[in-house]
Formats: structure tokens, C-alpha cells, sequence
């Protein structure tokens, strides 16, 4: 093989232009490792970004990993890009750069930051590989957006690849392939409308489960290859289900081969340590005003967008990404130009972010993990907001397990912390996520939060799950849940899918498979969940019986459904609801049903009497069961 570095280019002056603008966002087209034939000879073309570096080369297995063997040419302009063909290199190539940096002439060892595979952890390299993949999904792509409208059922499953499942035999997880088999089958069958899984990408660190990244454009190498990873989103799609990431341009970690110090000198991250150093995650903090750094995260959020045909980003961390002052005291931060807390650069970044994201991919949807009170963040960005899809409705999640967790005899006395998410329900475009946060660190299972005796603990469950899905807003559900797991998530094991033989748990895995049915068949569940013409409240300031009562709509009245939650393990009877112009009341989903586990007390066809109640002119008498929750369709 010929030893000599060609000159090649792929960048334009104009690609320059917009890189340099933090306008480009498909540098995945120009940067990284590129298979291709110049001159008649094959090989691979390598672009990198180290302005600060004296000489960059290419090493790797078809050098020996000998330092200047093929080293790279620095573009002319100014631009910090070094580049260069190398014939001979192939697919399946291990590589890294090696950089001289012109800061205190240190010499450095870094994988590609646009590599597009890498070795298995622990192994740091890079990989040199292609994205040659025949895609069948077509035809999904065709009604994605109308599939991911916001008026649209949004049920999210989310799923940890690693500890999902497991194969027993062998000790260890399954392979993308099998997961297209298994993994699929299983959500689909729970009824799920979307997939979400916790990080893909690179990363070093199993007990990070995926957050702390290193190959931002590469598929984590623990389950397969690229190729492999989109057969598993083609079989998604294949079964009309989407597929949400989580990404995180929030942090990286400081792992020598990584984007730390790239060239010796602060490259992505901020270089003052009070914006480019995280105390709580001990990691690097993007430098969101570098232009640079903006192309190269928007570009890698269009990537997978682009070249994986994912459906949606769901995007960690964002308050930590919105406050200079995020977790750090008096004295560790600096304001604003204004004087204020917010992150100007950051906020500047997520609005191109979005525009670019919702702008050139069509029926996606970006959700943010945002748990402050950072107005407008799912609000379009020319009307002031961020511009994301739809956002994490932390506020409720905490309230609501707080709630749970007291025994039903003191609820009384806490019925604002239920009802009072509705007071800001409709401030932003809400997903209620019951997620792998709450189930770590001795928070205990979902299930484990719950009080009483073995039934009251499984009813309380139930109840909760009925609650969360007539709630208006879209759904999250961390695996795990479903089938009413007692321990905590390990990302290092499996889930207790033995726990499937025992009633209980076979009937929690029924309730949420018929939620599913009755969010994506009930229009008034899903046609206004994100505006107040959807909900109408009926009762909320039963405290004494631990009672909610409201009304869900759709766009035709018709549709309107009736629900109503007991809280506490008495068995209601003859409970006297306000109720819409109507002549009969048809229960259609039960919490209590012995399916589920439930004791089975149930409510016939209900005639409505003409008589006032909670300000409607009519009312009718139902029979509430124990820690319960009951669906009425209105005829």
C-alpha cells in the first residue's frame, strides 16, 4: 500500500463559509472517514478539525500505529481543517489521530469525532466503515406526519438496550438483530405508539447508561454494527412504531481519546471552567458560542435524523444547558451580558437547533427534559419559544409519586398535590414521564413506592397508570414498569421477566396494553391533549373521599369521555357526578377489572337523571371501586 497522503478536498469554499457561521449542518457529508475512489485508487478520505495543531496524521492497523506515517494536509484558509486521501485503507480499518499541538507541544491520541463506528469499549479507536443500508421503511416515512401530529396518541416506551433482556445462556444482551425480532414484537404487542432509547451513541462507561458520549455519529458497538442498528429501526417502522433518541449535547465526558482538549487546546468545550465544567456529572460543557461547535451539534441531532431515519430527539438535560447558575453556587458563576442567569448562547442554539430540525425533516418531533419553569419551551421559535415538540412534565411526576407514596387514610389531606397539575397543564405541550430517573439510587420501583398490603400496593399501580394516561399530555414508561417490577433498575442485568407467571404482574402488563388501545382509540384522549377545550373538570375538591372527576373532549362533542379516580381502598357507591347533556353514561375501561387483578366491581349502563350537580344540569350515580379508576363513554 502506498505510504503518501493525496491532496483531496470535499469542503467548498461555502461549506467553509458555513462551518465557520455555525451555519452548516450536514458536516457529517464532509468530516470523519469517507470510503471512496480518487484518481482510480480506493481508499479513505479523512477530514478533521484542530486549528490549534502543529501536524495531525492518521494512525492506525494499516500503519502499525507509526506517528507520521500519513499525515494530513492543513487547509489554506484558515479554517483549522486538516484532510487528506490515503489509499489502500478499507472498511473495517482501526484508526485515531495522532495531534502535535502547538499548546505547550503536547502530543495527543483521539478518535474521530465524526466516526461513524467504533471499536468495543473498553477499546478507544475508531472504525472506518460506510452507511450502505437498503431501507424498506418507505412507505412509513410516507405517513410520519401524520402519525407524529400533536394531536396524534404519543405512548413512549422507554427502553435501556443493554438491560432490557438478556440472553441467559450466553450472559449477555441482545444484538440489535435480535432485539428487531424481539424487542419489537413485545411493543408492539403492549400497544406503544413510540420507542425511545436511552443513548446509543458511543460511550465508554456502561454505569453511565449511555450520557456520558464519545462517538457522537456512531452506534454503540456493544449490540452490533451500524447496519444492524438501522435493520432494528427499519423493523420499528416496519411495525408503525417510531423511534425516539435521547441525545445529549448538554455534556461530554473527559476521557482522553475523547473531544476534551481535542488539539490541546479548548476546542468544544467553554474554556472558562465556570461554563465549560460540570461539578454535579464531572464532565465538559459545550461551548455553545463557537460557531463551530453549533455546526457540529446540529449536524450530529440531523445525522440520525438524516442517515437512521429516527422519528424524534429527545433532548437530556436542557435546564442545565438554559442557567449559567445550573447547580453551582454564589461566586461559581458569571452572568449574562444582561445580568441575568440564562444561558444566551445556549437558548440561541436550541431555536437553530429546532428550526433546523422541524425545517428539513418532516414529521419529527424534538421533546425537551426540561425541569424548570424556563417559559415557552415546546412554543414555536418565531412566536419566542425554544421550539421543541413537546416537553417533560417533571412537576407532575414528582407531585403525583409524592402522592402515591402516603397511605390513602392522609390523602385527604394532600388533594392539591393531584389536582394541581392542572392548573399548568396547558402552559407548554406536556409528555408525563414515569422514567428511568425513578427507579435508581434508592428511589425504589415504581410498584415499591407504593403503600399497603400486597392488593392495595398492585391497585394503587393500576390506579396510578389510569390516572397518568386520562391525564391530558402524551405518555413515557420506562421498561420495567409495565409488568410491575419490585426492584430497582440495574442497567447491568435484565428485567425480572419471570414476575409475567404471577397474576399481579401479568395483569399490571394487561392494564397498560389496554390503556394503550383506549388512548389511541379514544379521540378525547389524544385530539386536545395539549389545549384546556380538551378538560373540564367535574370535581376536584373532594378531599374528604380522595376523589377526581373531569371530562375529556375531542374535536367532535360526541366523543367526550368521563373519568373519575378514587384514591382510598373504600369502595364509592352511589357517588353523585355532574355530568354534560347526555342520556346514559357506558363504562368502557376499569382499573378494578379482574383482568387486571382487581376485585371486579363494575358499573352497568348508568341512566342520567335530570338533576343539578358540580354545576351541570344534570347528574347520574356510579359506583367507584377501591383505589380505582373509571372511564365513561357519554351517550
Amino acid at each position: 500500500m502506498k505510504k503518501e497522503v493525496q491532496v483531496h478536498s470535499l469542503f467548498s469554499d461555502f461549506d467553509i463559509y458555513l462551518f465557520k457561521s455555525g451555519k452548516h449542518y450536514r458536516l457529517y457529508e464532509k468530516f470523519g472517514a469517507h470510503i471512496m475512489e480518487v484518481n482510480g485508487e480506493k481508499g479513505v478520505y479523512f477530514a478533521v478539525w484542530a486549528p490549534s495543531a502543529k501536524s495531525v496524521s492518521v494512525i492506525g492497523d494499516f500503519n502499525y500505529w507509526m506517528e507520521g506515517e500519513h499525515p494530513l494536509n492543513v487547509r489554506w484558509d484558515e479554517s483549522g481543517i486538516w484532510e487528506g486521501f490515503i489509499p489502500g485503507v478499507q472498511k473495517g480499518t482501526k484508526y485515531k489521530y495522532k495531534i502535535q499541538s502547538h499548546v505547550n507541544d503536547q502530543k495527543l491520541e483521539k478518535a474521530d469525532p465524526y466516526a461513524l463506528s467504533c471499536e468495543h469499549p473498553p477499546n478507544t479507536a475508531s472504525v472506518v466503515w460506510d452507511l450502505d443500508y437498503k431501507w424498506k421503511d418507505k412507505k412509513y416515512l410516507g405517513t410520519r406526519k401524520e402519525m407524529n401530529r400533536l394531536d396524534k396518541p404519543f405512548s413512549i416506551y422507554e427502553v435501556h438496550l443493554g438491560s432490557w433482556r438478556r440472553n441467559m445462556d450466553e450472559n449477555r444482551s441482545l444484538t440489535y438483530s435480535e432485539m428487531a425480532t424481539e424487542l419489537v414484537d413485545y411493543v408492539r404487542e403492549t400497544g406503544f405508539t413510540h420507542v425511545e432509547f436511552m443513548p446509543i451513541m458511543e460511550y465508554p462507561y456502561d454505569p453511565s447508561w449511555g450520557y456520558q458520549l464519545t462517538g457522537y455519529f456512531a452506534p454503540t458497538s456493544r449490540f452490533g454494527t451500524p447496519q444492524e442498528f438501522m435493520e432494528l429501526v427499519d423493523a420499528f417502522h416496519k411495525a408503525g412504531i417510531g423511534v425516539i433518541l435521547d441525545w445529549v449535547p448538554s455534556h461530554f465526558p473527559e476521557d482522553k481519546h475523547g473531544l476534551g482538549l481535542f488539539d490541546g487546546s479548548h476546542l468544544y468545550e467553554h474554556p472558562d471552567p465556570r461554563r465549560g465544567y460540570h461539578p454535579d456529572w464531572k464532565s465538559l460543557i459545550f461551548n455553545y458560542g463557537r460557531n463551530e461547535v453549533r455546526s457540529f451539534l446540529i449536524s450530529n441531532a440531523a445525522f440520525w435524523l438524516d442517515k437512521y431515519h429516527v422519528d424524534g430527539l429527545r433532548v437530556d438535560a436542557v435546564a442545565s444547558m438554559l442557567y449559567l447558575d445550573y447547580s453551582r453556587e454564589d461566586g461559581e458563576w458569571e452572568p449574562n451580558e444582561h445580568g441575568g442567569r440564562e444561558n444566551l448562547e445556549a437558548i440561541s442554539f436550541l431555536r437553530d437547533l429546532n428550526n433546523e430540525v422541524y425545517g428539513s425533516f418532516e414529521g419529527v418531533q424534538t421533546i425537551a427534559e426540561e425541569s424548570t419553569s424556563f417559559p415557552m419551551v415546546s412554543k414555536p421559535v418565531d412566536l419566542g419559544g425554544l421550539g421543541f415538540g413537546m416537553k417533560w412534565m417533571m412537576g407532575w411526576m414528582h407531585d403525583t409519586l409524592e402522592y402515591f407514596k402516603k397511605d390513602p387514610i392522609y390523602r385527604q389531606y394532600h388533594q392539591n398535590d393531584i389536582s394541581f397539575s392542572m392548573t399548568y397543564a396547558f402552559s407548554e405541550n406536556f409528555t408525563l414521564p414515569l422514567s428511568h430517573d425513578e427507579v435508581v439510587y434508592g428511589k425504589r420501583s415504581i410498584l415499591g413506592r407504593m403503600p399497603g398490603d400486597e392488593w392495595q400496593r398492585f391497585a394503587n399501580l393500576r390506579l396510578l397508570y389510569s390516572y397518568m394516561f386520562a391525564h391530558p399530555g402524551t405518555n413515557l414508561l420506562f421498561m420495567g414498569a409495565e409488568i410491575g417490577q419490585h426492584e430497582e433498575w440495574n442497567y447491568n442485568g435484565s428485567l425480572d421477566w419471570h414476575l409475567l407467571q404471577y397474576d399481579y404482574h401479568k395483569g399490571i402488563k394487561e392494564l397498560i396494553t389496554e390503556l394503550n388501545k383506549l388512548y389511541k382509540k379514544q379521540p378525547a384522549l389524544h385530539e386536545k391533549q395539549f389545549s384546556n377545550e380538551g378538560f373540564e373538570w367535574i370535581s376536584y375538591d373532594d378531599s374528604q373521599n380522595s376523589v377526581l372527576a373531569f371530562i375529556r373532549k375531542g374535536e367532535d362533542p360526541k366523543d367526550s369521555l368521563v373519568i373519575v379516580c378514587n384514591f382510598t381502598p373504600n369502595t364509592l357507591q352511589d357517588y353523585s357526578i355532574g355530568v354534560p347533556k347526555a342520556q346514559k353514561l357506558k363504562e368502557i375501561f376499569n382499573s378494578d377489572d379482574k383482568k387486571f387483578g382487581g376485585s371486579g366491581i363494575k358499573n352497568k349502563t348508568l341512566k342520567v337523571e335530570k338533576e343539578s350537580f358540580h354545576g351541570k344540569e344534570q347528574s347520574v350515580k356510579i359506583t367507584i371501586p377501591p383505589l380505582g379508576a373509571v372511564v365513561f363513554q357519554i351517550l
